[in-house]
């Protein structure tokens, strides 16, 4: 679907906006900056400024407001910031984007468009790609009035000022009658490539099924090369992982099938978790959820609630899970907040001393690693072997753990 990709291959200069309001303070409106930044950087946009405001809730004609909009436009209409696109942070009405684009006569393209954008041009299989496709055309369905301002709209001579349909009205239901064909159309793809999924799923025997979950960037990736001794794509970006990959491990005689999934984001679009779901089947079938968390992140324990919160939202049972906390090796310190009203205070809190916190009552459902230095992995695979067994032993009590008569994936 090349033609909704909204990025040029080119590196483009655009300027970030977010909102601070009740719900998201200063310091969260900056996170969700930073992501938004990193995002940006992923798609191959250069972020060269930030623009924020303080609101009760966004603007419902321009987001932000008039004051706001005048001092973005005279900072766009400065040559010198060579500026081509304005990335907002929330998603965009129709009316929005209709009118930043009159106001600003630039790109304007809000957090989701732009988590598609980078999802449009990553996806790879045929399966990731249908999926895209269809979260584009959900996406774009509801804001198809703003492609066709560039046309007049005729005004009839009928009596008491009847309005004649002009050709933009015309061509906005032939637009939207073709997006809703191929909507039906990906959602029956979407139904046959399900199908195949699943019988692929039910060719694996009766192995233990492991699925890597977490936040996307959190190391996913190389944790699977590193236990799999495998090649999957690994990048310091965000969304390197689109299809699922699954294959064999064994840790002594224990074979099991571990998954990496498509990494989760705060704000996730509600069109990639619709579009998503079939992707995430391999969590819903797993027998254990291992949870990689980037511990090296200020933001690492919201990430964590993030991933949660969605998974609980998908599966309707509770799954045995484990917890890796990895990149210790980048771990510096915590940042602690008292509540929304208080600054955050930094604190030099060292990773036995946080081990002290919350994470005491993990027992042995965590563990702590670094993937990239291979830091305590033995630990690591001590805690899946024993995990896996557990499942094993009460799937199938009398079995000896012997895994030579199953196929290779």
């Amino acid at each position: 679907m090349k033609e909704f990709i909204l990025t040029d291959t080119q590196t483009e200069n655009a300027v970030l906006v977010g909102l601070i309001t009740p719900e998201q303070n200063e310091i969260k409106s900056k996170e969700y900056l930073d992501e938004l930044d990193f995002l940006a950087s992923t798609a191959g946009i250069k972020a060269v400024k930030r623009f924020t405001q303080r609101l009760d809730r966004p603007n419902s004609v321009s987001f932000v407001g008039s004051g706001k909009l005048q001092e973005l436009k005279e900072y766009i209409a400065n040559e010198e910031n060579q500026i081509g696109m304005v990335i907002f942070d929330d998603e965009l009405s129709s009316k929005q984007l209709r009118n930043l684009e009159g106001e600003l006569k630039v790109k304007i393209l809000d957090r989701t468009g732009l988590i598609l954008d980078i999802f449009a041009g990553r996806a790879q299989t045929a399966h990731a790609k249908t999926q895209v496709e269809l979260a584009q055309y959900n996406y774009m369905l509801p804001r198809l009035t703003r492609l066709w301002t560039h046309l007049e709209r005729q005004s009839g001579g009928g009596s008491g000022g009847f309005r004649m349909r002009g050709p933009g009205e015309t061509q906005l239901e032939t637009d939207r009658r073709i997006i809703l064909s191929k909507i039906a159309k990906l959602k029956e793809d979407l139904k046959e490539i399900d199908k195949q999924k699943a019988t692929q799923r039910k060719n694996r025997g009766r192995l233990v099924r492991v699925a890597l979950v977490g936040y996307t960037n959190v190391g996913k990736s190389t944790l699977m090369n590193l236990l799999s001794k495998s090649d999957v794509f690994a990048e310091d970006k965000l969304f390197a992982t689109l299809d699922t990959t699954v294959r064999k491990v064994t840790i002594d005689n224990l074979a099991f099938l571990l998954a990496d999934t498509v990494g989760f984001i705060r704000k996730l679009p509600t069109e990639l978790i619709e579009s998503f779901k079939s992707t995430l089947d391999e969590v819903r079938e797993a027998d254990l959820l291992v949870h990689v968390v980037d511990i090296s992140h200020q933001a690492f324990e919201e990430q964590l609630e993030v991933v949660t919160q969605t998974l609980n939202d998908l599966m309707q049972e509770v799954k045995p899970f484990l917890i890796v906390f990895n990149k210790t090796d980048a771990f510096s310190y915590v940042e602690k907040e008292e509540d929304d009203l208080t600054p955050r205070i930094r604190e030099n809190i060292s990773l036995e001393e946080l081990k002290k916190t919350w994470m005491n009552k993990l027992n042995e459902n965590c563990v702590f690693i670094s993937a990239r230095e291979k830091q305590n992995i033995e630990e690591l695979k001590t805690l899946l072997y024993k995990k896996v067994k557990e499942i094993h032993t009460q799937r199938f009590p009398y079995n000896d753990f012997l895994y030579q008569e199953y196929d290779e994936v």
